[in-house]
This record gives C-alpha cells, sequence and structure tokens, in this order.
C-alpha cells in the first residue's frame, strides 16, 4: 500500500490522480490513520500552506511519530512541497518546528530577489515551471531528461546540508529544489502537477527499494 498522508493541508487530489494514471490506484490510499501509516510499504507525505499550521495538525491528529518511525523503519519516503519543508528541524515561517528528519532550517526567499542582469525584483511566492538540476545517479529520476522543468508555487525553502542537497533551481539565488538521504527524499516542486517527467519521477518512487 501507499499511503498518502492527509493532514488537511491539500493537494491530494492532483496526487491520487497522478497515482491513477500511472495504474496505481487500488495500491494508494489518502489517510489519516496512524495506523495505515504504519502498515503502509511506502509514503507518500504532499501539502501546501504554511508550516506551523501543518505541525499543528500533525500532532493534532497523532502523525507526527508515526512519520518519523516510517523513515526510521527504511520505508520509501517522499515530501512534497509543505511536505518537503516539513522534514528539516525548524521553519521560519511561524518559526515553527518541524519533524527534524534532515538537519537544516527552511527560510523565505529575500525581498527584493532579482534574476541577474535585471533590475525588476522576482514576485514571491515563485508560481510556475523551473529548471530542476538533479545531482549524480539515483533511481528517483532515472529516465527523467535533463533540463526538465517542474512546477514550483513556494515563498520558503530549506537549506540542507550540502551532502543531502540531491536538486537544485534557480530562482534569483540557487536553492535545494531536493534532498535525499537513504530512503528519505523529498522535492520542493509539485511531481504530480510537472507532466511527464513529474510523472516519471513519482513511478520510479513507487517502484524503488532503497538499499
Amino acid at each position: 500500500m501507499i499511503a498518502i498522508v492527509d493532514y488537511r493541508a491539500g493537494n491530494l487530489t492532483s496526487v491520487q490522480r497522478a497515482l491513477d494514471a500511472l495504474g496505481l490506484a487500488e495500491s494508494a490510499h489518502v489517510t489519516q490513520s496512524p495506523a495505515d501509516i504504519a502498515a503502509a510499504d511506502r509514503i507518500i507525505f504532499p501539502g501546501v500552506g504554511a508550516a506551523g499550521e501543518a505541525m499543528d495538525n500533525l500532532r493534532d491528529l497523532g502523525l507526527a511519530g508515526p512519520l518519523r518511525q516510517a523513515v526510521a523503519d527504511g520505508k520509501p519516503f517522499l515530501g512534497i512541497c509543505i511536505g518537503y519543508q516539513l522534514l528539516f528541524e525548524r521553519s521560519e515561517e511561524d518559526s515553527a518546528e518541524c519533524l527534524g528528519l534532515f538537519a537544516g532550517r527552511v527560510v523565505r526567499f529575500a525581498a527584493g530577489l532579482r534574476e541577474a542582469g535585471s533590475p525588476r525584483p522576482l514576485k514571491i511566492p515563485q508560481m510556475g515551471w523551473n529548471e530542476v538540476r538533479f545531482r549524480g545517479h539515483h533511481p528517483l529520476w532515472e529516465g527523467v531528461p535533463a533540463g526538465s522543468e517542474f512546477y514550483f508555487v513556494h515563498s520558503y525553502y530549506p537549506e540542507p546540508s550540502p551532502d543531502r542537497v540531491c536538486a537544485t533551481a534557480v530562482y534569483g539565488i540557487e536553492f535545494a529544489a531536493g534532498a535525499a538521504r537513504n530512503n528519505l527524499v523529498g522535492f520542493q516542486f509539485h511531481p504530480e502537477k510537472s507532466g511527464r517527467p513529474g510523472l516519471r519521477l513519482l513511478a520510479n518512487f513507487c517502484a524503488w527499494r532503497p538499499c
């Protein structure tokens, strides 16, 4: 079973539809149940919204502990957007204490951020398509063409330790668009909204067996 974690943070339908398109409708289940997470073979942790409210919801639903345990048990675990940010120790947004599964914090894009040579500040949040550059070789981006663009919607981004950064993008500055460690991976972009490259990444995740 693939558990899609419902912690009242939205964006669940688009994730489930993407898995349906991959022929995984019978395997993927949206759930708020700690027991379902304990029983699942792999976890997708999506979401949109604010870090403080999202962490409050996780605690209210009793999900923070089971999510940490799923990672400790070696289950393939994918965080998406706010689900990526919550994997870190702390977020500047709402001064939220997060799950602490990655070392590092989440920070906001600086006001007045500009592209090189442009007099106009970039809009925050970043909303739209952006090239993602993956680092090294990993089963999750096997077959994803170099130069592929993915869909982003965010004002904040994590700052992992350099050895955990697995993907980068540029929006005024280069930032960590993804982080990975053993069975745990997270991306700031939305693979479920990113066309063929995103579907390939999700398909790879659903077949991934971490060593």
